[in-house]
């Protein structure tokens, strides 16, 4: 095939332009074919017209011949015989006229050719001369009946005769043009046959030729477009030099790059499958160890416990039967030992409590309780810890505060606050307790410190966590806000503290807040997700 025809595009247009082609030469074969159809319309509507003026001048020959006759028969003389047959006359040469000038007697066009107009034309010049002469001798002077007589028969008979043979002549005009029209549509319906089996013949070779191949060729392309989608790379079209064929060059291309980057992706994914198998085996295993310091950690804190409880079991017991006895100072020694005993037996349960909150096996035992004495037992805790700071204690006179909640993690919630206290705001030499109670029991514990800024108030309760320029302040109030939170309450910070009137350091107030009696305390033994967290 030549290069020229190996564009897809042209042989296209060359498709497309073979019907317009049989269209135009359609519609010029019925432009020409009416043409002659309408021209042959017309001479046979011309034949019928000349057909009734032969009968009419054929009517005006025996009106004339009548009238003549009944004239020469009465004995007129030539000017009343002119008088009466002037007028016929005049109708008759205007008929004479009129067929000279109709189409049958002029030169013969193409739709009337084979129709003898000639042969007509001379048969009528011969009765418009055989008239003239008749007329003249009829309407002259010195003629007898009797020559009138054979004037008029002369007349009569070779006029009947050339008008016959004029109407015959037209006769065969008429339907030579009849037979012509009858053949032009035969013609014309063999034409038009002809026409729509070659375009019929001419659609079914672009069929068979170009548009079915061209459509296997679609074909093939949008099955490789699936084997493609399905991950089947091994395409292989047959190339060409048209427009597909080049598309198909291009999407084995395509397939062959497609191939070689998911080789690459199956071989990265291969590797790293195997190295996340080698680092989950690694994080296992050093998981596996973290656990085992754990466990080892936990009963380290199980065995010291159990081995401290042991001898302040017996210290406690000591103490409590020294107090019983009746010697006076050594009676207030003996309580000093007890309270110092419990009060270590109590940091013995928080060691604990604290060990099992970093393994996420939180318990709360909720129960009722007042909040007043409970502050009363976390600042005789921190007495020590605030007489070392130099703060004094201020407080008030506490109304009736009853909570449902965990004594011991509400007591170490209060613990850790004051705590903190003494930590970030030792220099403001105050720490305010107060208790309000309410819709909700509200359990303050202030200072007179730098206070906090708003926009690290928004992450203290974020595990890890730390106030400005503290090692300490990071855990415990995470586990301190997740402990208020599973016994229905909440912690809320309060910087600049109540009362500040904007000179000196600000204070910050943290506020215990709790249902009062506990309406949305949490149940006894509610376990909570305290994994990495402590009291500070």
């Amino acid at each position: 095939m030549s290069p020229r025809l190996s564009s897809l595009g042209l042989r296209l247009a060359l498709v497309a332009a073979l019907p317009g082609a049989a269209a135009v030469l359609c519609a010029l074969l019925l432009i020409l074919g009416l043409g002659e159809v309408s021209a042959r319309m017309q001479a046979l509507d011309a034949a019928e017209r000349q057909m009734d003026r032969y009968a009419a001048l054929s009517g005006g020959t025996a009106r004339y011949l009548l009238v003549a006759a009944e004239a020469a028969q009465a004995g007129l003389d030539a000017p009343a015989r002119a008088l009466r047959l002037d007028g016929i006359a005049a109708e008759m040469r205007a008929e004479f006229a009129r067929l000279r000038a109709a189409p049958g007697t002029q030169a013969p066009s193409r739709a009337q050719r084979g129709q003898g107009s000639a042969a007509g034309a001379m048969a009528l010049a011969r009765v418009q001369a055989q008239f003239d002469v008749t007329h003249a001798a009829v309407t002259g002077a010195g003629r007898s009946a009797e020559a009138l007589r054979a004037h008029l028969d002369s007349f009569a008979m070779h006029a009947d005769a050339n008008l016959s043979a004029a109407m015959a002549e037209q006769i065969r005009a008429r339907e030579a043009i009849r037979t012509g029209i009858l053949r032009l549509r035969q013609r014309l319906s063999l034409a038009a046959t002809a026409m729509a089996l070659a375009a019929g013949g001419m659609a079914m070779a672009a069929w068979l030729g170009l548009v079915r191949p061209l459509i296997r060729r679609i074909d093939r392309l949008e099955g490789a477009a699936r084997q493609i989608a399905a991950q089947d790379f091994a395409v292989a079209l047959p190339e060409g030099p048209d427009e597909i064929g080049r598309v198909f060059a291009e999407t084995n291309r395509m397939a062959r790059a497609l191939g070689q980057r998911a080789a690459e992706v199956e071989t990265a994914r291969a590797r790293l499958t195997r190295t996340v198998a080698e680092r989950t085996a690694a994080l296992q295993a050093a998981n596996d160890r973290l656990a085992a310091r754990d466990r080892d950690r936990r009963r380290f804190f199980a065995d010291i416990s159990h081995e401290l409880r042991t001898p302040l079991t017996v210290i406690s017991m000591e103490a409590q039967i020294g107090a019983a006895a009746p010697q006076g100072g050594a009676r207030e020694a003996f309580a000093v030992i007890r309270g110092r005993a419990e009060r270590l037996n109590r940091r013995i349960d928080d060691l604990l409590r604290v060990a099992r909150s970093e393994t996420g096996q939180l318990e709360l035992n909720a129960e009722p309780l007042e909040a007043g004495p409970l502050l009363e037992e976390a600042l005789e805790e921190t007495a020590g810890e605030l007489a070392a700071a130099g703060m004094r204690v201020k407080r008030q006179d506490w109304p009736r505060a009853p909570v449902l909640a965990d004594r011991n993690w509400l007591r170490q919630v209060m613990t850790g606050a004051i705590r903190n206290a003494i930590r970030h705001a030792a220099a403001g030499e105050e720490l305010h307790l107060q208790i309000r109670a309410g819709p909700d029991i509200r359990i303050g514990i202030g200072d007179r410190g730098p206070g906090i800024a708003a926009a690290q108030r928004d992450t203290l309760f974020d595990r890890f966590a730390r106030g400005p320029g503290s090692p300490g302040f990071g855990l415990g109030l995470a586990l301190s806000h997740w402990v208020m939170e599973a016994q229905g309450g909440r912690i809320e910070i309060e910087s600049p503290a109540a009362g500040h009137d904007g000179q000196g350091p600000a204070g910050t107030t943290i506020w215990l807040v709790l249902p009062e009696g506990g309406g949305g305390a949490a149940a006894p033994g509610r376990d909570g997700d305290a994994q990495g967290k402590g009291i500070c």
